[in-house]
């Protein structure tokens, strides 16, 4: 590959931070290509040439927080919808789990592009990552990811009978959602109402969807894990901090 690609797409190649990131800190002159600052947006580079960020974008990206909530119903993920608050509005010192060991002192700086790393939907409950960091977001929701997310799902089948093996074997692979084949997913029985879904894509309401497809119907769904990142014991409508030494 010998295209000049832009030099925030290639900073993002590179892990060293999120494309808007980039963006910043090249318009901050804190980025170099090749030991010569770069402070012009939508500057191009090529693949050999080496890319180096200054000792300011480091420690400004070691202040960013990621913050692990267990959202209840009702809250959206994102943005305010239909009347319903987000769930960055449980991030306040009130809430912090007693529990959690991070150092990291609650400042409201922390709450500024504090946007969640993936979706969960109003009437789902569990873990959800909420991050400064574009490097998490990336490694979380960019296109190529293939971090495991896990749900306990308790579900009611609508056909009568038992539940046939053979649309099991059909939500583990073999659903198309949008005209697209599904990736496979791990799915079994935790007991006679609830499966365990682990997944590594995440379409808009999924696993409601799949579910729908084999005539099962979700009563209620929870996400436990993203990655090696358990909710553990942290209650619900509480939250605390990704530890420094804890990694998706």
């Amino acid at each position: 590959m010998t295209e000049p690609l832009r030099l925030s797409k290639r900073m993002s190649e590179l892990g060293l931070c999120s494309r808007r990131e980039a963006d910043e800190w090249i318009a901050r002159g804190w980025v170099r290509v090749d030991g010569k600052v770069v402070s012009e947006l939508g500057s191009k580079v090529l693949p050999h040439q080496r890319v180096t960020v200054e000792r300011q974008a480091a420690a400004e990206q070691s202040k960013r927080v990621t913050i692990l909530v267990n959202k209840p119903l009702g809250f959206v993920s994102g943005q305010a919808e239909d009347g319903y608050q987000p769930a960055v509005v449980l991030v306040k010192p009130e809430n912090r789990w007693s529990e959690d060991q991070a150092p990291q002192q609650f400042h409201p700086t922390q709450l500024r592009s504090l946007v969640p790393a993936g979706r969960l939907d109003i009437d789902s409950v569990g873990l959800l990552i909420l991050t400064q960091d574009g490097r998490v977001a990336k490694q979380l929701i960019g296109e190529d990811t293939a971090v495991e997310k896990e749900y306990l799902v308790r579900v009611k089948y609508t056909k009568g009978g038992k539940f046939p093996d053979s649309e099991l074997q059909r939500l583990r692979h073999g659903l198309t959602l949008d005209g697209k084949a599904l990736l496979p997913a791990k799915v079994q029985w935790q007991n006679e109402d609830q499966l365990s879904f682990v997944l590594r894509e995440g379409k808009k309401r999924q696993i409601r969807r799949m579910c729908e497809a084999v005539g099962l119907k979700v009563i209620g769904l929870k996400r436990v894990r993203i990655g090696r990142i358990m909710l553990g014991n942290l209650p619900e409508g509480k939250w605390r901090y990704l530890g420094a030494e804890e990694q998706f």
